[in-house]
């Protein structure tokens, strides 16, 4: 068996004693805040708490997708850049934060609503605008370059998060969301289908009325548990934004 190289481990030790010291003086660390702090605006183990949307999109099938070859490689590259750079800059100009990209998919939150909008309709405002944009602008696109649609699902929740920076202090270090809202979001992903927005009930419980009646009817909601063992509702948003 591989022995454990001694004077590393004793180095491990030594370091990871002193990051647990750092981190757990930092505890209380964590204030109440509107706006989702930057990269660097915090220290390592540092965070914030606000209330906020989170989105995530993720594309439906990729890893059937075939691109075991460069020229596939590069013409799934160029479809990427085209979809994701378009996504990111809608969510941006709703006001959104972009907290990672992973290839074939993004997360991103919303802590402020637009004027005259509560944070949960502009955060569904925005996703709607990505299905407009990727049916409308980046298909037709991706069908001249010879790439097939890339179909997409939007899942949204909404509640408080702590938004904290993690990471190595000379290193890699990014922003991260503790919470919930966070979990149930990224779970409701397994219950949606391809050219699918799903909204949990607290972004539900925020949209006005108008707009509350896209939604399936409550008898085939699908369910997600929480922490406290009670149901917890997502549902299907079957509006879309209508052009002359």
């Amino acid at each position: 068996m591989p022995t454990y190289d001694e004077a590393y481990r004793v180095k491990q030790h030594l370091r990871v004693q002193a990051l647990a010291k750092a981190v757990f003086s930092r505890r209380d660390a964590v204030r109440a805040g509107r706006v989702i702090p930057d990269h660097g605006d915090l220290p390592i183990g540092a965070g914030r708490r606000v209330d906020a949307t989170v989105m995530f999109l993720d594309i439906c099938g990729s890893s059937g997708r075939g691109s075991d070859n460069p020229l596939a490689q590069s013409e799934m590259l160029a479809a990427l850049t085209l979809l994701f750079s378009e996504m990111i800059r809608v969510i941006e100009d709703h006001g959104g934060r972009v907290e990672k990209n992973t290839g074939d998919g993004l997360m991103a939150y919303f802590s402020a609503g637009e004027p005259g909008k509560t944070i949960q309709a502009t955060a569904l405002s925005a996703a709607l605008t990505m299905v407009a944009t990727a049916d409308r602008l980046v298909a037709p696109l991706l069908a001249l370059m010879g790439v097939g649609p890339l179909p997409f699902r939007i899942c949204l929740d909404h509640g408080p998060l702590t938004v904290a920076e993690v990471g190595a202090t000379r290193g890699f270090r990014g922003i991260v969301a503790i919470g919930m809202t966070a979990n149930i979001a990224s779970k409701m992903l397994a219950l949606a289908g391809e050219d699918t927005i799903l909204i949990g009930q607290s972004v539900l419980e925020g949209l006005p009325s108008d707009w509350a009646v896209y939604v399936d009817n409550p008898q085939a909601t699908n369910f997600i548990y929480s922490a406290s063992g009670v149901p917890y509702l997502c549902h299907r948003y079957h509006g879309r934004w209508q052009t002359p």
